[in-house]
């Protein structure tokens, strides 16, 4: 039953009540695990690109920049890097005042060889009156943690002889000795335990280390620069960090600007109210705080839909924001985003052409089975009983099926890295097409789509050039090609309480299960996360 606050709280968050029944009975009646008729391979289902191929496409996708098309690069954004420290916050926590893990020790071991040393070094030297390396010699290994991770922490002084001495605590006594004279202080690390990966230093240069925000900046000039030498990049970011963002922009943009003869334009958007979805208790009953009030969460990247369909952009790049490389790497990347690009270019093109022979009604039945043909063979979309329809039937299906999003999906072969997988799915209106299928959305308990996900020859690294709009230049509702049933629940705790979450459709998973979707085989070397700090001691990321 809800309340008066819980009215109010609903309009806040512009949540109506029947969209908040909705979720509930999502937790109810729980998701359907998604049928799956095979892995997607290079056999059936990933495109593969020749060495001709790939001129022909950068030759096409480099007079599509001569247009006067708008192209966009999408970058999610708003994830916090506390995961990439979850060994150093364990080892904060833990009573070893010494690393004891090979996590630890690379760590340390090699820590003059992050792009972060520097900066590190000065706050050691700043905090400590020392500096990293003579910290590590004296084994104080938490206090050199301490101040790359936290961004503050109160002191109190308390006279010593000649001069003030900084101890841990506020306001306590130490040995039992009363602190005379105390007052506060406050010490800055560099907080990076809870700033976003965007804003972290990623890469060496010899004119300063660069964050992985900046790596995009070059990475738009590169592939995605317009004919007036425009690069447009929109990045969604949390509320509290935006400011962060703004402020690095504000620093940095003229340098890149210059350095590549571009003009920037960046936006940001933030994840909308409107997609927190509720949290239930263990018998489903919305989950509530102390003091009453229903209690909501962010309903995970599938949120950022919404975010893309605000936007005003005919094609839109989409990477995540810790897939990124030191220039000396750039070019296999730039050439596959463009081949990316290039493919898409080409079968928009098809397909529009396809549309405008179905709209002019003037198509021969030869006309028709090729139009079948590229759905079946170019997109990869088939349907059991094609050959059922009547002729009116079949143009309608046909024209259904090409009046979609596009988008180009590149994926690499699997080398163990978690995520996603290619895979040929079943929609909801009986058809088979490619989708982006995570774990989480197979019955693992069946063997078959078990051998198939375990067996799976390629994974999605999250490398997708979209199509936003229809041959009238209209953009698609993109609202009106998700599927809400392919959502998942996951158990949480608060406050001691166990809870269930309700995740929305994944971004490159249900929120565009009905696009047209083609995989393209792209080299593993384009795919270089930073899941952990250590990551960024990978060859790959050293200068």
């Amino acid at each position: 039953m809800l309340t008066t606050n819980d009215r109010r709280q609903l309009a806040e968050k512009n949540i109506s009540e029947d969209a908040l029944n909705e979720q509930l009975a999502c937790f109810v009646k729980g998701y359907s695990a998604l049928e799956v008729k095979a892995s997607a391979t290079t056999q059936k289902g990933i495109k593969t690109i020749s060495d001709k191929q790939i001129a022909d496409y950068l030759q096409v996708w480099d007079s599509y920049l001569q247009s006067d098309k708008t192209v966009l690069k999408f970058v999610p954004a708003s994830g916090a890097a506390s995961r990439m420290f979850k060994h150093l916050f364990a080892f904060l926590k833990d009573n070893s005042q010494v690393p004891s893990t090979d996590f630890l020790k690379t760590f340390f071991d090699h820590i003059t060889h992050f792009a972060f040393y520097e900066a590190l070094n000065r706050k050691c030297l700043e905090n400590e009156g020392k500096d990293v390396t003579s910290m590590i010699a004296e084994g104080r290994y938490k206090a050199v943690v301490e101040n790359l991770l936290n961004d503050e922490k109160s002191f109190q002084t308390k006279n010593v002889g000649d001069g003030a001495q900084k101890q841990n605590v506020v306001g306590e006594t130490l040995q039992g000795e009363m602190i005379a004279d105390a007052g506060k202080q406050i010490w800055h690390g560099l907080g990076y335990g809870s700033l976003p990966k965007g804003l972290l230093l990623f890469h060496h240069y010899p004119d300063g280390a660069r964050t992985a925000l900046e790596e995009h900046f070059v990475e738009g000039a590169l592939y995605a620069k317009n004919k007036a030498g425009e690069v447009n990049l929109h990045l969604t970011v949390s509320p509290e960090h935006l400011p962060l963002f703004e402020q690095l922009v504000a620093e940095k943009r003229s340098h890149y600007e210059q350095q590549y003869g571009v003009t920037y334009s960046i936006s940001f958007s933030t994840q909308n109210p409107s997609t927190d979805t509720i949290a239930v208790d263990v018998h489903n009953q919305p989950f509530r705080e102390a003091d009453g009030s229903l209690l909501f969460r962010p309903g995970g990247h599938g949120a950022l839909i919404g975010n893309l369909n605000h936007l005003d952009a005919d094609v839109v790049f989409i990477k995540n924001i810790d897939n990124v490389v030191p220039d000396r790497l750039k070019e296999t990347t730039v050439t596959y985003k463009k081949v990316l690009a290039g493919v898409l270019v080409d079968l928009q093109q098809k397909i529009f052409n396809y549309l405008q022979l179905i709209d002019s009604g003037e198509y021969t039945y030869e006309q028709v089975e090729e139009m079948i043909y590229f759905l079946q063979n170019d997109l990869c979309v088939k349907n059991p009983e094609t050959k059922l329809l009547e002729d009116v039937e079949l143009i309608l299906y046909i024209k259904r099926k090409l009046m979609r999003p596009l988008r180009v999906c590149g994926m690499v072969l699997n080398d163990g890295e978690p995520g996603g997988g290619p895979f040929l799915a079943v929609n909801p209106d009986g058809t088979i097409s490619p989708q982006i299928v995570e774990r989480s959305q197979l019955d693992e308990n069946d063997p078959e789509t078990h051998a198939l996900y375990k067996h799976g020859t390629h994974f999605n690294p999250v490398d997708i050039v979209c199509a936003l709009k229809r041959p009238d230049g209209k953009k698609y509702n993109l609202l009106n090609h998700l599927d809400k049933n392919t959502g998942f629940i996951s158990k949480k705790s608060k406050d001691g309480r166990e809870l269930k979450a309700l995740e929305l459709p994944g971004l490159w998973n249900g929120s565009m299960s009905d696009w047209n979707t083609v995989f393209v085989e792209v080299p593993i070397e384009t795919f270089n996360p930073v899941k952990t700090v250590n990551d960024l001691l990978r060859p790959q990321h050293q200068s």
